[in-house]
């Protein structure tokens, strides 16, 4: 059993840049649907396993369906999902939020601050935030 994992989008390539301790399968720009077929089958149980995805889903992405046969299939002891914009991606918000509650996960919101110019990705301090929360620690 894997001590920490990160999988998903670029959001959870930064935060695994802060927490080198965990290994991850992790890509810019990749939506859930695509995760799934490339990784789905290879997953390894994890102590904690932290998840972002669905930042990159667009309409025809069953967002809500592809990250439940995620969650389903993932074997953890803590699980955390970090959650894409609420302002850019409502729908998928909801959509974590609802398998997160089904699951009894951890949801982490984007730092409102320490948001870089792209209004999208965490600066270096707001993936510090957001690793720090993954793993039981307040970052200021």
């Amino acid at each position: 059993m894997l001590e920490c994992l990160i999988v998903g989008d670029s959001i959870a390539v930064g935060v695994s840049q802060v927490r080198k301790e965990c290994a991850a399968i992790v890509k810019s720009g990749i939506n859930s649907k695509v995760w799934n077929e490339r990784h789905l089958n290879s997953l390894k149980p994890a102590r904690t396993l932290v998840i972002s995805l669905g930042a990159n889903d667009y309409k025809g992405i069953k967002t809500e369906e592809n990250i439940r046969m995620l969650r389903t299939v993932a074997k953890a002891d803590q699980v955390f999902w970090l959650l894409p914009s609420g302002k850019l991606k409502p729908a998928q918000v909801e959509a974590v939020k609802r398998v997160a509650e089904e699951f009894g996960d951890v949801v982490i919101s984007r730092p409102e601050t320490d948001i870089s110019p792209d209004g999208v990705h965490p600066t270096y301090k707001g993936y510090k935030k957001l690793a720090a929360q993954t793993n039981g620690t307040l970052e200021k």
